[in-house]
């Protein structure tokens, strides 16, 4: 085994004919060709003039050979169809393909110039606040992001400057001790960045077996106080996939409001679970059904099944989105309003999920998440059958309440349950 670190460059340059081993070190070799003749695009592989890899090069090179240098570059990635890590959904069907195609270079933000693919970002809104109980879904506010990531943070956001209101109305600084967010210690790292790039301190909660490294809402409240923004409530552990206790978590800042008149929101993080839980076990008490749940988010490229590059978040009424974070454009038209801490976005993968909502409909995206539960079952089973593994998620143990309810609501789901 090599322990001593080698420079593979400098050893293909070393090892090159001498006519080419004076070339550019950390360069791409091609064969100068007449551009009259014809020649194989491998015939650039290893040839006799360098090609910069590391700074632009003066003079490009034809079209097919940059494709076929950056294609077998790429070949060393691993395939995305294999990658269990990133939850993100790597296939759609042709036609969706072709959508994304006809529209890859539609610019979101844009909304004179698209005015329907900004009427398709529109319907996404509505149909995900009634998917998620909106109270009145005409009155829910919400936006696509890059992915759930940004979602998380503009959920924060909002959460940070209502603080910042009422703390500011009630004439007490928001500097001192400043705000804090609390969340589970198994929160995705983006419920951390959040509290990092925003200045909120972070407030984790211990987890552990007993909590099934879970947020454990009992333990939360011991870190809870007046300057508490919200409460981060996780619907899908990254962890383990378990859903966090969102009513109990609620029940318990109802009674910390009834004796301190201290109102603490909570934030559903749905990044995998909300695009789930409606569809596998509709009765569960996770949603804006929820007074106190004032904001959800969810990716659209994990189990919403579209490509990445999409995700979502949606508050129940305007209320809760300060209007003083939404900016007012003047310069592509007409006045346009924005909330995202980007600018220019592709547009296709909105158009991607909208496809999924009216292809798949409600028992579509059902199926799909029953198969996947099934199938998270089955490989949980095999894993601890072969006497090399403890599985710490609860889905295969129906003994577990949690897992007992959705197993329940697996069994006895039909079609009749659709509207």
């Amino acid at each position: 085994m090599l322990s001593k670190h080698i420079d593979p460059d400098h050893l293909i340059q070393q090892a090159r004919d001498k006519e080419t081993s004076k070339k550019t070190a950390h360069a791409h070799l091609l064969t100068q060709n007449d551009p009259n003749t014809q020649s194989h695009t491998y015939g650039a592989r290893y040839g006799t003039s360098s090609f910069p890899k590391f700074k632009l090069p003066s003079t490009g090179i034809d079209a097919d050979q940059a494709y076929q240098m950056v294609h077998d570059e790429l070949s060393l990635d691993g395939s995305p169809l294999l990658n269990l890590a990133s939850f993100v959904h790597v296939w759609m069907p042709d036609p969706a393909m072709k959508l994304v195609q006809e529209n890859i270079s539609k610019n979101l933000i844009d909304q004179d110039e698209y005015p329907m693919t900004q009427a398709i970002h529109t319907r996404c809104i509505s149909i995900l606040a009634d998917l998620w109980h909106a109270p009145a879904a005409s009155k829910a506010v919400g936006t696509a992001t890059t992915g759930s990531s940004e979602a998380i943070q503009l959920g924060g956001l909002a959460m940070k400057r209502i603080w910042q209101e009422k703390r500011k109305a009630a004439g007490k600084s928001i500097h001192e001790p400043g705000p804090n967010i609390v969340m589970g210690a198994n929160a995705q790292v983006a419920l951390e960045k959040f509290a990092r790039y925003f200045e909120v301190e972070c407030r984790l909660v211990p987890i552990s077996e007993e909590s099934h490294y879970r947020l454990d809402p009992k333990k939360a409240m011991e870190y809870v106080d007046e300057n508490t923004i919200g409460v981060y409530v996780i619907l899908g552990s990254t962890y383990t996939g378990h859903y966090e206790p969102v009513k109990e978590m609620s029940d318990l800042l109802d009674e910390y409001e009834a004796k301190t008149g201290i109102s603490v929101p909570i934030h559903v993080d749905g990044a995998s679970g909300a695009f789930v839980a409606p569809f596998t076990n509709p009765k569960l008490e996770w949603d804006f059904k929820i007074p106190r749940v004032v904001s959800i988010n969810t990716s659209g490229h994990k189990f919403g099944l579209s490509f990445v590059g999409v995700g979502w978040v949606v508050w129940r009424s305007h209320e809760y989105l300060p209007k003083d974070l939404i900016f007012e454009l003047h310069y592509l038209g007409s006045v346009e309003y924005s909330f995202s801490l980007n600018f220019s976005r592709p547009a296709h993968p909105i158009i991607a999920q909208y496809f999924n909502f009216i292809h798949l409909g409600f028992k579509g995206y059902r199926d799909v998440a029953l198969a996947d539960l099934k199938n998270a079952r089955t490989l949980s089973r095999a894993l601890e059958a072969s006497g090399y593994f403890t599985v710490l998620s609860d889905i295969h143990r129906p003994a577990n309440p949690e897992a007992g309810a959705l197993q329940k609501a697996v069994q006895t789901f039909r079609s009749t349950d659709v509207e």
